[in-house]
């Protein structure tokens, strides 16, 4: 492989348990001790990472729906806009206005070290949502497995390709560990399995306009490319299809110019895209699980619980961090085989 680089309810309660009802110390997952904290419940504050991705609009309306279900006590969110420094004075204001847990969503995984820092000697539990903070504590990471989404990508365009050819990778920024994820388990994979592909590398920093102007470079000076990855369908999806549309590139399958392309969220948009046969697959995403499990642990936090790494009873697993713990859920691959599965939360946004 040759690179080239560019610029719900009650039941959620039901399942943490006490250790006397789970059995030993060795529980996993979502068995759970009830710590000796004190005083239980609280407000949770949460703040919503922007407002300029269909995937997160889709978490943001989740997470009042949810909380009201889960009986959470939810302060009205804050949104940082894809800025640490917003971030940081969001939560200043959710301390200031009682918030005893927060939920976030960093964008900037490195920069808020210092923020995790100042809320753990707050006694604040803090539950990241798809991103993993690089340092400071958190009680729980509720993400899926992002390297498993570059590496489902890989071997989806490997295969379409027959293991050569040419594809453009719209990456997300390397700032992020999710934009880190997937880059390093796409090139990875198609290293080892697909070395008779070229991947062009395309940091886009999750914005649009950049995914645009850099897939239409590419495919002026590489008219022969055959696969697009897009590290995120909620910012790279309507530009890639204008640019594709453009070039007369979006054609039925058997047509010879037609480039496959794969994407990560699972957004309506993408479940649309790939029934009328612009897109080819998508990883699912799940925006609903993250909202409902992030709230579900940030209660769970303020009300003395804990968790141990495993197997959880909701088909995912909790890891251990250097810096917390992590609940990994599960992400489907979605094609036209499986796309109108209305267990897929894109199939259930109203």
């Amino acid at each position: 492989m040759r690179r080239e680089t560019a610029a719900t309810g009650v039941a959620l309660l039901a399942l943490v348990c006490t250790i006397s009802a789970c059995g030993s110390s060795g529980t996993t997952g979502t068995s759970a001790a009830p710590a000796d904290t004190g005083a239980k419940g609280g407000k949770i504050g949460v703040d919503f990472p922007r407002a300029d991705s269909d995937f997160w609009n889709s978490y943001n309306k989740y997470v009042p729906q949810l909380a009201g279900e889960l009986g959470v006590d939810l302060m009205p969110p804050t949104n940082s806009q894809n800025d640490v420094a917003k971030l940081v004075a969001n939560t200043q204001a959710l301390l200031g206005q009682g918030a005893k847990a927060i939920v976030m969503a960093p964008q900037d995984t490195g920069a808020i070290a210092s923020t995790l820092q100042t809320l753990e000697g707050k006694n604040i539990p803090v539950v990241s949502v798809d991103t993993r903070p690089d340092k400071g504590k958190v009680f729980m990471v509720v993400r899926a497995d992002n390297k498993a989404y570059g590496t489902k990508a890989c071997e989806f365009l490997g295969e379409k390709l027959g293991g050569k050819g040419k594809v453009v990778e719209l990456m997300g920024a390397l700032s992020s560990v999710n934009g880190r994820d997937r880059a390093e388990a796409f090139g990875a994979c198609m290293k080892e399995k697909f070395p008779g592909i070229t991947i062009f590398e395309e940091p886009t920093e999750w914005d649009g306009t950049k995914a645009a102007s850099m897939l239409q470079t590419r495919l002026q000076q590489h008219p022969d490319i055959k696969g697009v990855y897009m590290h995120a369908g909620g910012v790279h999806l309507a530009p890639t299809l204008q640019v594709l549309k453009a070039k007369g590139l979006i054609v039925p399958l058997e047509d010879p110019k037609h480039v496959f392309v794969i994407s990560n969220d699972g957004i309506p948009q993408e479940f649309e895209a790939i029934r009328k046969g612009e897109i080819d697959a998508t990883v699912s995403q799940p925006a609903d699980l993250y909202a409902k499990y992030a709230l579900f642990y940030a209660k769970a936090a303020v009300d003395g619980k804990t968790f141990q790494p495993g197997p959880t009873d909701h088909d995912s697993t909790i890891i251990q961090l250097p810096n917390g713990l992590e609940d990994q859920l599960p992400a489907p691959l979605v094609t036209k085989e499986n796309v109108d599965d209305k267990n897929l939360w894109g199939n259930q946004v109203k």
